[in-house]
């Protein structure tokens, strides 16, 4: 059935809803109860973003080099997955769903395998001759537990295992305590310098993980009615996410039942909407940085791991990844009470044990906490369903229409000892080190109607408003500064304000460093530009190029020479996401007036070799400079341009520290991005949404929803739902 702007009455294990496409081509689902709006979800996601939800599935499930191809990057990925086990009990959290939870869940599948039964897999999984099985709850769930965790181990694993290397190639105690403030306790070199580090997954199979979101970066804000022009308080959420591909993570949903309307985004493969409102209630969502991941170290020899002075053998799980061709690969994973071995046991040494903090026991509470949020009239209500979640950490705002404005952080965050920071591996075998469950939700970072007026989060450090510091590697707080000073230049703010706010390109890093780099410029053409240029990165701006050039060089002159090496600086910033994560750290020693990473160099001489060294490049519109293309997840530079399956080249704007931030990197051999891929500004005194999305309504290539919304993203215009 194709979706139109009629209605179209779905239906079956006794579920009934009406679909049908709105003028901007989002479905609109209407049922008698939240779980015939999950019917709907279900088949609309089957129907519009089938595509996205099946590969998930399949790569999360470890089954891809099975069901897509037999190629390597896709038994890396089987191999990843299945060491990973990422829903190692799933009968006992279906059981823990609650009984109106676990019915939308049931509803979701039966609409998701009721559209499969009618009209079969999608073209391009048939080239592959991909054969659909029904979706499962535990499919959802598994998605669920996949978001938490991929986007985790990228960001907060990645450094941590980084800082490890840097202490084995000699970088002192001093200076690492320098880079990450809070990283207290006393290194063991001599321990840390005998871990044997395993690589990472091959770079090319790292491609296929596109499909399942990874939730990174974000902005979110809200502001008392007060200070609103309607009186009401004024909510805003843009998820930054990868934005070069299509489609897009997100699909927007309006939902009716007979006496509410939910509007938002939704992540195809799960119910509910993750950011959005009802008529009394919106919320909105960005990564809170916690640190949910500790790596323990192992000292293995024969197949055992030390325990004081005995032995005890690891338990071995052997997953068996079938190929699409050929035979079987046997997967062998080392595994204790603590999480999987990173090696092999037999080989006698030290190994790092990945300790994730819902490795287990945890998901149902996700779903029973986001899935109520339907039903949620108030800002506290709100509040408490999301302390319930524990496999996803996230800063949620929320506000409601009685003029309430809220913030709440989620997560399972391990309650370790005193003195751990939770950023380098301890010993395994000494019992002082193991943490004593969990830090009790409630001891999480919230606010409830601040004084202020206003919250903003933007993956900045948030411990201080709350009795736990969950977080040991914040993002910088520069996007959350300048939303709030420019938050505080009228007293009355409209919808409008909010938009121009969603867009600027004022960057306050560049601001804090450029205070030390004018006075330094030369006289030359490339000095005058970067020294007139007025902190914004507008596509015509040659200064937002050479800054860019000249900051770059500081990171070699500072970092590269200083220690590290400037093959590792050029490696950190060309093909990883530590430094677009974790820049902040780096700037409060560049900024700083003296640092044990100058080796005793005068400030002024490093900044005045990396001038020299940034502006001898020629000078180019930094437009120019921002080129990237929305590619296929399947096709992505396959296939003819004119074909139409990849959209652009488009220049993207920003740059790490600008509201819309706007990151360009290379992560393991690919090109990917940080970026809003979602805008939405809520009026709680309407029962509107003004939102913009980087793709468009359906994952159909020659469907006119495929990018119909590229236009108002990139120009800043604004669809109004209601």
């Amino acid at each position: 059935m194709k979706l139109t702007n009629r209605d179209h009455i779905v239906s079956g294990n006794g579920r009934t809803a009406v679909v049908k496409r709105n003028e901007h081509g989002i479905p609109e689902i209407s049922g008698d109860s939240p779980a015939d709006l999950a019917f709907g979800q279900g088949w609309v996601h089957a129907c519009d973003r089938q595509l996205q939800a099946l590969l998930a599935k399949t790569l999360t499930a470890g089954r891809a080099a099975e069901q897509l191809a037999a190629e390597p990057a896709l038994i890396e990925i089987d191999r990843y997955m299945r060491r990973l086990n990422l829903l190692p009990d799933a009968d006992a959290q279906i059981k823990k769903l609650e009984p109106a939870v676990h019915e939308q869940l049931q509803a979701y599948t039966d609409g998701f395998n009721a559209y499969l039964t009618a009209h079969g897999v999608v073209f391009e999984l048939r080239l592959l001759g991909y054969r659909a099985e029904p979706w499962e709850i535990k499919d959802t769930l598994r998605l669920g537990k996949a978001m938490g965790l991929i986007g985790l181990a990228d960001a907060q694993g990645a450094m941590e295992k980084f800082i490890v290397q840097m202490i084995q190639h000699g970088i002192d105690e001093r200076r690492l305590k320098e880079l990450f403030p809070y990283l207290t306790e006393r290194i063991d070199a001599t321990l840390i310098g005998k871990i044997r580090l395993s690589p990472p997954l091959a770079p090319e199979s790292l491609a296929w993980l596109s499909a399942v979101p990874r939730l990174i970066a974000s902005n979110n804000w809200v502001i008392r009615g007060a200070r609103s022009e309607s009186g009401k308080p004024l909510l805003c959420s843009d998820p930054h996410l990868e934005v070069n591909r299509l489609p897009s993570i997100w699909q927007e949903l309006v939902m009716r039942l007979p006496d509410d309307t939910i509007i938002g985004s939704s992540i195809p493969g799960a119910p509910g909407l993750p950011i959005g409102r009802t008529r009394r209630l919106a919320w909105g969502a960005t990564y809170s940085f916690m640190d949910q991941i500790d790596f323990r170290i192992e000292e293995c020899r024969d197949g055992a791991y030390r325990r004081g002075s005995s032995w005890k053998p690891f338990t071995v799980r052997r997953e068996e990844i079938r190929l699409k061709k050929g035979r079987p690969v046997i997967e062998t994973v080392y595994e204790n009470e603590l999480g999987p071995l990173e090696g092999d046991p037999n080989v006698a040494g030290h190994y790092l044990v990945m300790c994730w903090s819902a490795a287990r026991g945890c998901i149902a509470k996700d779903f029973n906490g986001i899935l109520g949020m339907t039903t949620a009239k108030s800002v506290k209500e709100g509040m408490a369903l999301y302390r319930r979640l524990e496999a996803n950490s996230f800063n949620y705002v929320l506000a409601d229409d009685s003029g309430n404005i809220g913030y709440q952080m989620s997560g399972r965050l391990f309650n370790r000892p005193r003195g751990a920071s939770g950023l380098v591996p301890l010993p395994a075998w000494d019992t002082k080190y193991n943490s004593a469950g969990f830090v009790p939700a409630a001891k999480l970072p919230s606010q409830y109607n601040p004084a202020s007026g206003t919250i903003v989060t933007a993956n900045q450090d948030l411990n201080r408003f709350g009795k736990a510091k969950p977080i040991n590697l914040p993002m910088g707080s520069y996007r959350a500064d300048r939303i709030e000073q420019l938050l505080k230049k009228k007293s009355k703010y409209s919808v409008e304000d909010m938009k121009a706010i969603h867009y600027d390109l004022y960057s306050l890093q560049a601001e804090a460093f450029m205070k030390h780099l004018r006075p330094l410029l030369p006289d030359t053409e490339n000095g005058r530009a970067l020294r007139d240029w007025d902190c914004a990165y507008t596509a015509d701006s040659t200064g937002a190029m050479l800054f860019e050039s000249v900051y770059h060089a500081l990171l070699r002159v500072v970092f590269g020479d200083g220690g590290m090496g400037r093959e590792v600086v050029e490696h950190l910033m060309a093909e990883t996401s530590l430094f677009n994560d974790y820049y902040a750290n780096f700037d409060r020693i560049l900024l700083g007036k003296r640092s044990a990473w100058f080796n005793d160099r005068p400030k002024d001489e490093l900044f005045r070799r990396a001038i020299d060294e940034g502006l001898s490049v020629p000078a180019a519109p930094y437009g120019k400079t921002r080129k990237i293309t929305l590619a296929h997840l399947l096709f992505g530079g396959k296939l003819p341009s004119f074909l139409g399956f990849d959209y652009g080249p488009i220049e993207l704007p920003g740059c790490r520290a600008t509201i819309p931030q706007g990151q360009i990197f290379r992560s393991a051999g690919r090109t990917t991005t940080f970026s809003p891929s979602y805008r939405m500004i809520a009026d709680m005194a309407t029962r509107e949404l003004h939102t913009n999305l980087a793709g468009g309504a359906s994952d159909r290539r020659f469907s006119k929803w495929y990018v119909n919304d590229m236009k108002n993203w990139l120009g800043g215009v604004y669809k109004l739902l209601r």
